[in-house]
């Protein structure tokens, strides 16, 4: 193995350089998606297509990057971080611009729903990956750091998008940002390789076997010019009938070999994926995580739009409602993440609690009539939604180190899946009623459930080996065992 690849994380010198690039590059890509409610009640009256239908941009910028989760893990591991950032860079730039071109809702959905998901998706597994490799000891300090980066987005680009649109319209809104987003291509050459992609190693192992190849070869060995004449005419009679069929079926050999070790690897990951399931406490996050998704980023898309369909605002707040909920977000991750150092806290209620905390904020929002009021939610639902920064320590309690990135990519799938069907069947249900109050309903009431259903099947567990708390990194083979040492 390469001396490059088997470098010690540093924590710290030029990493901290990395966390900055990563901090920045986080901020310029999520930052647009992150306050899309304030361009939603735009795309509204200049499109005027139904709620539902517009909703699928705002859904699909946060849910394709989820659930393309494991190719975008795939390209940082094979290319490396700055080639993947510097590629996002270009997506997400563009698609911003080419939305500013959109003729309809359809073409923002491929512009901004897909190209920018997709190119968002990137940049966070290039800048939390790298972050990775630089830091050990701190690193949940420099994954922090570097996350709260989406917050801040979303809190500066809210007022500032509000502020594009009144000076240079809807169209000069998205040109600026996207002009903005290019500057995530300067943060990809900050951050400099500390482990040599796996594309590369394999293209340097290959030259390494043609040069060892070239120096293993024999001399030539004289022959007898009458054979070889008979040789070279054997060739020359029989070799249209005879290579032909030799190389048809090599190829055909080759590639059913390929295709039986792909079809292993998969019937391999599906029984590995199988066996995850099987495991009560983590079945009950995933279904948790969808039905809290399915609910949670509703307000996110048109809390703004209800605060001015209902009059509590007159045109457009100094402060929106999105930039609020982000930077409570920002808040919520450091803090959350900061208790999960507390000895005695469990983190699957904690996030349960979370759940709970937001399901009630949600059902609240319908019977709020002052925009005071629903300031005071959004900060709530923002702070909640921190809950992020918890999902990796409970993930690893549960089911172990080893099988963290297989396990975390399938939560990734269940949120991605349930983000772009909750705001589109809050958009429907605003179309059927002409009322955001059941869509709200609706949202909290899914988020109840889910908070409900990860904590009742994690509370038989409670009081089994709490003794056991101070030994969170060994391997457990019952699920109480895991539960009762989540902290």
């Amino acid at each position: 193995m390469s001396t490059g690849n088997t470098k010690k994380a540093p924590d710290g010198g030029w990493g901290w350089t990395i966390v900055i690039a990563s901090f920045m590059g986080q901020l310029l890509a999520y930052g647009s998606p992150q306050s899309v409610g304030v361009l939603y009640p735009e795309w509204l009256n200049t499109f005027q297509d139904s709620k539902g239908m517009t909703a699928w941009v705002g859904s699909l910028v946060s849910g394709v990057g989820l659930i393309a989760s494991p190719i975008c893990s795939a390209c940082v591991v094979n290319f490396g971080a700055r080639p993947v950032t510097i590629f996002s860079g270009v997506m997400v730039s563009g698609g911003l611009m080419l939305s500013a071109f959109a003729p309809n809702v359809q073409f923002l959905i491929f512009s901004y729903g897909i190209v920018v998901g997709l190119g968002c998706g990137l940049v966070y597994a290039a800048t939390v990956t790298i972050t990775c490799q630089y830091f050990d000891k701190r690193r949940g300090l420099a994954l922090g750091i570097v996350t709260t980066g989406t917050s801040i987005g979303g809190f500066l680009y809210a007022t500032a998008q509000n502020e594009f649109i009144a000076l240079f319209g809807l169209d000069g809104c998205l040109l600026l940002i996207g002009c903005f987003a290019l500057n995530i291509i300067p943060c990809a050459g900050l951050m400099r390789p500390l482990h040599l992609p796996a594309y590369y190693l394999k293209q340097r192992a290959a030259l390494a076997e043609k040069a060892e190849d070239k120096v293993l070869e024999k001399a030539p060995v004289v022959e007898d010019p009458i054979k070889k004449n008979q040789s070279v005419t054997n060739v020359l009679i029989t070799g249209e009938t005879k290579t032909a069929p030799a190389y048809e079926k090599s190829l055909h050999v080759v590639l059913m070999q390929l295709l039986k070790k792909k079809q292993k690897v998969y019937s391999e990951y599906l029984h590995s994926t199988g066996e995850l399931l099987q495991n009560r406490v983590f079945s009950a996050m995933c279904i948790s995580l969808f039905l809290y998704c399915l609910g949670a980023y509703t307000p996110l898309l048109f809390l703004e739009d209800l605060a001015q369909g209902e009059g509590l605002i007159d045109g457009i707040s100094t402060i929106p409602l999105v930039s609020i909920m982000s930077i409570a977000a920002g808040v919520g991750k450091l803090l959350l993440g900061i208790m999960m150092d507390i000895r005695w806290m469990n983190s699957i209620f904690l996030y349960a609690f979370t759940l709970l905390g937001t399901g009630v904020a949600l059902l609240m929002i319908p019977i709020t009539k002052n925009y005071a009021g629903l300031q005071v939610i959004s900060a709530v639902l923002g702070f909640f939604s921190g809950n992020w920064s918890v999902i990796p320590y409970m993930t690893t309690k549960v089911i172990g180190m080893d099988r963290l990135t297989e396990a975390y990519g399938i939560l990734m799938f269940f949120c991605g899946f349930s983000i772009m069907l909750g705001p589109p069947v809050a958009g429907w249900i605003y179309d059927w009623m002409h009322s955001y109050d059941l869509a709200f309903y609706f949202s909290g009431s899914f988020v109840l459930l889910g908070g409900a259903c990860l904590f009742l099947s994690a509370l038989s567990c409670w009081n089994k080996n709490q003794e056991e708390t101070n030994t969170p990194s060994e391997e457990y083979t019952d699920e109480c065992d895991a539960v009762a040492t989540v902290a």
